[in-house]
């Protein structure tokens, strides 16, 4: 069974999404601001994790950049998950290193369809878990961290 963190302030969203989620068989963990979802990350070692953007106490965009940075929760995949989908936030997103995005209200269908994407490594018998985040890790890099490692200014 996979453990999604979901991070989502809005109790009836994380009431909806979780009560769906837990049907597919998925484990659910919540954390309700960012920096909860930071700590969390860490703690319940998640395989994937849904990231609301406007969130209390840290947004999402600041929960992703710090959980990307931390070697122990960088692997992790992280989609995004907005309500104020704007032009430019696809890019932001990714720039703060999730891995996918998503808007609200939720489809979910096309929501499942992106986390088994995300997760199918998690599920292959040829992989170590060792081998499985050494992957993710080299895929789920900020921008920003990237272009550091490849001494571009």
């Amino acid at each position: 069974m996979f453990k999604i963190l979901l991070v989502e302030d809005n109790e009836m969203n994380r009431d909806m999404l979780t009560r769906r989620l837990q049907r597919k068989g998925y484990e659910v963990v919540i954390a309700v601001d960012g920096e909860v979802a930071v700590r969390m990350a860490q703690s319940q070692a998640p395989d994937l994790i849904l990231m609301d953007i406007r969130l209390p106490v840290m947004d999402g965009w600041e929960a992703m950049r710090q959980i990307k940075i931390m070697p122990e929760t960088r692997s992790i995949p992280i989609i995004a998950l907005t309500a104020h989908a704007m032009a430019g936030d696809m890019g932001k997103c990714m720039d703060a290193g999730c891995d996918d995005y998503d808007t609200k209200p939720i489809d979910l269908p096309r929501l499942l369809e992106k986390m088994q994407a995300l997760l199918k490594d998690c599920d292959s018998h040829d992989k170590s878990r060792t081998q499985i985040m050494q992957d993710r890790t080299t895929r789920c890099i900020p921008r920003s961290q990237e272009d550091t490692r490849s001494g571009a200014r």
